[in-house]
């Protein structure tokens, strides 16, 4: 029950960011800047660069560790790489 009530929640929670950024969208390209929720939209701005900083960490981490690979195992290489 808790569950599912949880689920629910999680559903209705993204469904109300997502007409949040819709609206914040609208108001953006109408140029209505009083009306923006500036706060909240730096923080979402925020941390979007933090998660896009960590994907790109983690894509890099992945190809040096590939790179590597490749450098010291020589004799292990195949079409797969």
């Amino acid at each position: 029950m808790i569950s599912r009530l949880l689920a629910c929640l999680h559903i209705i929670t993204k469904l109300t960011f997502f007409a949040w950024t819709q609206e914040q969208s609208a108001l953006i390209r109408a140029k209505r800047w009083s009306e923006i929720d500036v706060e909240h939209l730096a923080e979402e701005v925020e941390d979007m660069r933090k998660s896009e900083r960590r994907s790109l960490e983690s894509r890099l981490e992945i190809l040096l560790m590939h790179l590597l690979k490749w450098q010291v195992q020589k004799d292990r290489r195949s079409n797969s790489w």
